[in-house]
């Protein structure tokens, strides 16, 4: 395993030698200027907010370019991070696959072939690509056609053995589980559009053209795998009031409500119970479509022997150009597979225990310290995670010498950025301010969790590394805060001689996040 190393008695030399913790309560660096003074006080105010009494908070901000601790309160206190921990996933993942490693799904058989008679068994073989879509199984179906392949005689196998067989990560609660941020995780599965939520489909329900008949539902991808009850009515007039919910245990889609004539389709992702088999079916019908007849069954899960035959094969975007949508939407599925598929190269188990070891040794040599955290999942939804704030800013700092730094520093959402795939999940927030266009960072959202961990650049041009973890909250939202940190250090300029007291500073409101959702599945609202 080739791994950067980055001794941890080293980085921290040049870190206590400047380290500085924030006015209360706490040491201070010895003779701190105005500026440093007047910012550790802008900070302490925000997060004196009275929203904020009974909560818990680690802030640390570290300018890069002189090692100099800006601010440290609680840095060392291990809170719940949230999506924050993907940033030890992604770098993990750049690191030990590399930014070209692709996933690749690819169709194979077994038997002899006679014209257009395959006597033998099709094998459908998952790579782990989280990006698969319909018209991808529909391509590499044509292109089986294409091989000459008429009648398949025996089976359709959907080999997932790449990964072992546990769906769902460690500690995910069960009322998460129909909700496209849990998506079941496998080595062969389908994403509906290009956000790449594998493992989910879109269920849309529109109004009849005349009240009292029933909503017209349908998905995206069309598929047979998903059962529809549809309860919803159309009405002439009235609100909207659609619940779309799969039942536990199976693939039964419950449609109720009402839907006005005339209004817009409405419609959400759910995720599917076993998303081989929901791979398998949009493989199978794309087949049917292009004129290949399957006599035998579907069977998930067996291996492809070693000597079957090539027929078709997709190879997924790479890992660098990956990053985008999954930074930049927070896409849980990607973390978790890319965990798995770090334990599958490197050991060759795909399995959690397997890539969190790989990623834990990865972040320990940027100097992290271990001893520390504690990682249960790729992407943050657990709340057995733990991590404090000065460790994250310790990886932020030392992944700066990668050679991939500038694609996955890209990749994080940047403030007040309106395209979804340059803003992310901080598209909507500090617009109009020194921050927007500036902070390049990881947003985190637990009901009573929330985090903002990764880079802003000050007035005078220093590139400063920071980690804000807030956690055990009652108030709706504590984005605001996070967002007025953000903004007081990107005004924050070292030869500042000024000490008049500095108002912490506005930005503008930034949407509230419905109780106890998870930010990185909400898709009309940015958090």
């Amino acid at each position: 395993m080739h791994r950067r190393l980055f001794p941890r008695a080293l980085a921290l030399l040049a870190l206590v030698a400047t380290a500085a913790t924030a006015g209360a309560p706490g040491a201070t660096a010895e003779s701190p200027t105005p500026a440093t003074t007047q910012l550790r006080a802008t900070i302490d105010r925000i997060l004196g907010d009275a929203r904020l009494d009974g909560a818990q908070a680690s802030v640390v901000v570290v300018d890069t370019s002189t090692e100099q601790t800006l601010y440290d309160r609680n840095g060392d206190r291990r809170l719940i991070p949230a999506s924050n921990t993907k940033l030890l996933t992604s770098t993990a993942a750049l690191a030990l696959l590399s930014p070209g490693h692709r996933f690749t799904t690819d169709v194979r058989t077994t038997g002899k072939r006679r014209a257009g008679l395959l006597s033998g068994n099709l094998y459908l073989r998952g790579g782990g690509d989280p990006t698969m879509l319909a018209a991808d199984y529909d391509a590499l179906a044509a292109r089986v056609a294409a091989d000459g392949v008429r009648v398949v005689t025996g089976n359709l196998i959907a080999d997932d053995t790449r990964y072992d067989r546990t769906r769902l990560g460690p500690d995910w609660t069960w009322d998460d589980e129909p909700y496209y941020y849990a998506a079941q995780v496998s080595a062969l599965t389908v994403a509906p559009d290009t956000d790449y939520d594998a493992g989910t489909v879109i269920v849309h329900a529109a109004p009849a053209t005349r009240a009292g008949a029933p909503a017209v539902v349908s998905t995206t991808p069309p598929t047979g795998y998903v059962r529809i009850d549809n309860r919803a009515q159309t009405v002439a007039e009235g609100e909207t009031s659609i619940s779309i919910e799969r039942e536990h245990g199976g693939n039964t889609v419950v449609v109720t409500g009402q839907i006005a004539v005339g209004d817009a389709p409405a419609s959400d992702w759910v995720t599917v119970w076993e998303p081989t088999g929901y791979a398998a079916d949009v493989f199978r019908t794309a087949l049917h479509r292009h004129g290949v007849r399957v006599l035998g069954r579907t069977v998930l899960g067996q291996p492809t022997p070693e000597a079957a035959h090539p027929v078709a094969r997709h190879d997924s975007m790479s890992l660098g150009e990956l990053m985008t949508p999954f930074l930049k939407l927070s896409n849980n599925g990607h973390a978790e597979v890319l965990t798995k598929e770090i334990g599958r190269v490197l050991s060759g188990a795909g399995t959690w225990s397997a890539g969190l070891t790989a990623i834990s040794e990865y972040v320990a040599d940027t100097g992290m310290d271990t001893g520390t955290l504690r990682q249960r999942d790729g992407s943050g939804l657990s709340r057995r995670n733990l991590v404090p704030a000065t460790e994250f800013v310790d990886l932020l700092a030392a992944v700066r010498a990668e050679p991939w730094f500038g694609t996955w520093y890209e990749a994080l959402p940047i403030a007040g950025q309106p395209e979804r795939f340059v803003g992310g999940t901080l598209r909507s927030r500090m617009a109009g301010t020194p921050a927007a266009g500036n902070v390049h960072a990881k947003t985190g959202s637990l009901t009573g969790v929330s985090g903002l961990s990764g880079y802003v650049t000050s007035a005078d041009g220093h590139l400063l590394a920071f980690s804000i973890l807030l956690n055990n909250y009652l108030t709706a939202s504590v984005k605001g805060f996070e967002d007025q940190i953000a903004v007081a250090l990107a005004g924050y300029r070292e030869g500042a001689t000024t000490t008049a007291r500095m108002a912490p500073p506005a930005v503008p409101e930034t949407p509230r996040t419905p109780e106890g959702l998870e930010c990185s599945w909400v898709k009309p609202i940015t958090c």
